[in-house]
């Protein structure tokens, strides 16, 4: 059994060697940080190990290094470490989900114990997944790509039928239609699980630093090139390259990212050493490519090499009857991160979210939801109430009758597509609509409520 991992993160040199070797000693395989954000790299669902950090740090600290964390995955545990006899510092910090809290100074031993529980808590975390999964519950991408359209279960099959093999894939979408969601999705769900996923932002690369940042560079390279260094390339091997917006990258780096993509070979700057690469990667683009290509603003032959396999992501418009059930699960994520009691969304609110444009997407859509949680409401719309008192009953019957509405308003009445949406027959739908006093339109019908 290969050891346990500990993603070690202190800017304090000999603190971090002292810990790493204590920690190795323990019988762990330590990676050490010198700043929390290269970590993230490494922290997937995944993940199998832990991360230590301490909290007070130049840049992103241990508190938002948690935070971080915990968007990508909640069960991960996460150690803080501080110098400072903070105790309300240490409160907040288990309080937003630290698994443990250290105060230096520290013995080997006590952190070594608290990395080892920590450790078997996220094997079991992971195993309880995997028997979840084995019983047939609703599976991760499914949750991460949520949505009952046509559109959507393509997308999902043709995810899966991809991701435990080593091709490159291009994905393609709108702004904010979660083209790094499903990017994440494909690298969780493959043999590189445990590796870095390694982001590059390809519109927001400094043109005077673009080829050490992605190819690294040997000590003297340049002026100010003290010591060697990894490049991006060379810190994900073994895992996954997601190169974001492809399209805005320029045209000299596709021409050398044309060798790497082909041979899966870099060279640093300065040096003439190639170093080999396993790494898969993953291309987005909210343009068309093709058309890029025809304006001469985009090289062919990078293209063709890069979409060996290609996802579109559809936008809202087109898979309307998903609007409301993804609407719901974003609203109880933000219910959960802003610590709200969720109170779901009368019929009405429900109707105008299925009726509406979103142009931005599933991005726009958050935030909508995120407003509505925080009491702002939308674009008018009432905000929701407080009904701690409501029986359960009450409020299930009311979130069913939401679901309901949303989606009849989103198929425009037509009812056949909503009852397959819904995965119930018809019968039940009627019965349902009856009960609620729900008429083609959504809305309340006086006559059926008088029936039922």
């Amino acid at each position: 059994m290969m050891p346990a991992t500990v993603l070690l993160v202190d800017d304090e040199e000999e603190i971090r060697r002292s810990t790493s070797q204590t920690l190795q000693l323990a019988g762990f395989d330590v990676r050490e940080f010198v700043a929390a954000e290269a970590v993230l790299d490494y922290v997937t669902p995944g993940f199998r190990g832990v991360v230590v950090s301490d909290i007070r740090m130049p840049g992103m600290d241990g508190m938002t290094l948690l935070a971080r964390v915990r968007d990508i995955d909640a069960d991960v545990p996460v150690i803080l470490v501080t110098g400072h006899g903070d105790v309300q510092l240490a409160v907040r910090a288990m309080r937003e989900g630290a698994y443990d809290f250290i105060e230096k100074p520290f013995t080997g031993k006590h952190l070594s114990d608290v990395a080892a529980r920590a450790v078997d808590r996220r094997g079991l975390v992971l195993e309880n997944r995997l028997l979840r999964a084995a019983a047939g519950q609703r599976d991760d991408v499914e949750s991460r790509l949520p949505g009952r359209s046509p559109a959507m279960i393509d997308l999902r099959y043709r995810l899966r039928a991809v991701a435990g093999t080593d091709a490159d894939v291009l994905i393609v979408g709108d702004t904010g239609v979660g083209k790094e969601v499903a990017a994440r999705a494909l690298h969780d769900i493959s043999g590189r699980a445990d590796r870095p996923f390694v982001a590059i932002n390809c519109a927001a690369l400094p043109a005077n630093l673009i080829e050490s940042e992605l190819f690294g560079h040997e000590a003297g390279a340049f002026p100010g090139a003290i010591r060697a260094r990894f490049g991006k390339f060379e810190h994900a091997r073994g895992g996954t390259v997601l190169l974001d917006e492809i399209g805005s990258m320029p045209p000299d780096l596709q021409a050398r990212l044309i060798r790497v993509v082909q041979e899966r070979v870099i060279v640093r700057l300065g040096s003439n050493e190639p170093i080999p690469l396993d790494i898969r990667f993953i291309a987005t683009s909210k343009v068309d490519l093709e058309s890029e290509v025809a304006a001469g603003r985009f090289r062919a032959d990078l293209l063709y090499r890069l979409n060996v396999v290609t996802l579109r992501m559809p936008p809202l418009s087109a898979r309307r009857e998903d609007v409301p059930i993804l609407f719901f699960q974003l609203f109880r994520e933000a219910a959960g991160r802003y610590r709200r009691d969720p109170v779901d969304p009368p019929a009405h609110v429900v109707a105008e979210i299925a009726r509406r444009d979103w142009p931005g997407n599933v991005r726009e859509l958050r935030n909508a939801a995120d407003r509505y949680v925080l009491g702002l409401g939308i674009d008018g719309l009432e905000q929701p109430v407080d009904e701690a008192g409501e029986r359960l009953a009450d409020r299930v019957a009311r979130f069913e009758r939401s679901v309901i509405a949303g989606t009849i308003e989103a198929h425009g009445g037509v009812l056949k597509p909503v009852y397959e949406t819904l995965g119930i027959s018809r019968k039940t739908l009627y019965e349902k609509m009856q009960r609620y006093g729900l008429d083609r339109g959504g809305r309340h019908d006086d006559d059926a409520s008088e029936r039922a």
